[in-house]
């Protein structure tokens, strides 16, 4: 691979991180890495079962979203 098209290939994945990161995308894993860090002796929920908590809980506190 060239060094430019390196370049472009970096910094697309840079911003598809960013923008996973603005969107909530990266939101499982934050919440697994704190889950982790506070030492909590049940396990984690699922992916799905955050997913749906989450919606669950925007949807009945509709706080900060424009619809």
């Amino acid at each position: 691979m060239s060094p430019g098209l390196a370049a472009v290939a970096t910094w697309f994945r840079s911003f598809a991180r960013y923008l996973g990161g603005v969107l909530g995308a990266d939101a499982y894993a934050k919440y697994l890495e704190h889950y982790h860090a506070a030492g909590h002796g049940e396990p984690p929920l699922t992916e799905r079962e955050f997913w749906r908590d989450r919606t669950d809980r925007q949807d009945s506190n509709p706080q900060g979203r424009c619809c």
